[in-house]
């Protein structure tokens, strides 16, 4: 072990974090073929095979998880050191959804950037995000999916609301809608697999939605501003439309007796939360989200 390079320990940590040698090379700044060269001659040191490659990835052998097991600890800890003799001023990485970040989370953190934080957010899909956690490109990440990944830890911190809204008239009988069938107007979704939709209708309905969606926008605020054109209905969190609903500009088109919630995690790479900038943002934001309960 005393003669392996760092950079293979490294490279072999973000594999194994990530289950996938694409994953890592992104995570890493290398391309693929230098991430599957690096863990070859691992595996040559060694002697042994250290992943099974699968149609979508990889996955750990024994040996490979007694590796990560060993290496592991002695890796964040000279991160630790590391990171702990870089100028006080260095940024904190934050990543999360782009709109729950823009709407609620960065008004919490604004105290924090008054007094000095330097701040560098990322905005993506949660098992982007938490990859790139694990592999040491990000400090934080704000998920709406419970981490799996070694080396990270995640605290439920948030639940997300959703509600059924669409613009004042969108039904005859709005607070009536049938459990099965079309809303009364054109659906509007974030997804074409309508994921938003699916989990509130199984939620509230008990069954799959059988519509298909009218419009499709990758951006929950381009949803809310078609929705508020009258372009059609859709389900949003709360924390997203509820300046609407106070307004008038939307109305809620249900009311279930219990409302569909997704818990919120707050992740952080095992050894980062040890820098004080991270330390104390990540208490910071456990502390705001806690506080407001719901979304």
């Amino acid at each position: 072990m005393s003669s392996l390079s760092l950079d293979l320990l490294r490279t072999f940590l973000a594999v194994h974090r990530t289950g996938s040698i694409t994953a890592a090379a992104q995570t890493l700044g290398l391309s693929q073929p230098a991430v599957t060269a690096q863990v070859k001659t691992l595996e040559a040191a060694l002697d042994r095979p250290l992943f099974d490659r699968l149609p979508r990835g990889v996955a750990p052998t024994p040996a490979a998880d007694e590796l990560a097991r060993r290496v592991a600890p002695g890796l964040d800890s000279l991160d630790e050191v590391v990171a702990s003799e870089l100028p006080s001023d260095e940024a904190v990485h934050l990543g999360g959804p782009a709109e729950f970040l823009s709407e609620v989370v960065m008004p919490m953190l604004a105290p924090l950037v008054r007094d000095g934080l330097r701040l560098r957010v990322s905005l993506g899909l949660s098992d982007d995000l938490l990859n790139d956690l694990a592999a040491g490109r990000l400090d934080l990440v704000l998920s709406t999916i419970r981490p799996r990944l070694r080396g990270v830890r995640a605290d439920p911190v948030y639940d997300e609301e959703f509600l059924l809204v669409g613009a004042p008239g969108a039904g005859p009988s709005a607070k009536r809608l049938p459990a099965a069938g079309p809303p009364p107007q054109p659906l509007v979704a974030y997804a074409e697999d309508l994921p938003i939709v699916r989990r509130y209708w199984r939620t509230v309905y008990g069954r799959r939605p059988s519509m298909t969606a009218q419009v499709v926008m990758p951006d929950l605020r381009g949803v809310l501003s078609a929705v508020r054109a009258g372009m059609g209905v859709s389900v949003l969190p709360s924390y997203l439309c509820r300046r609407d609903l106070a307004a008038g500009t939307l109305v809620t088109l249900a009311e279930p007796e219990e409302a569909p919630i997704n818990t919120g995690y707050l992740a952080v790479r095992s050894g980062a939360q040890a820098r004080p900038a991270v330390a104390r943002v990540r208490e910071h934001l456990v502390r705001e989200l806690r506080a407001a309960q719901s979304f």
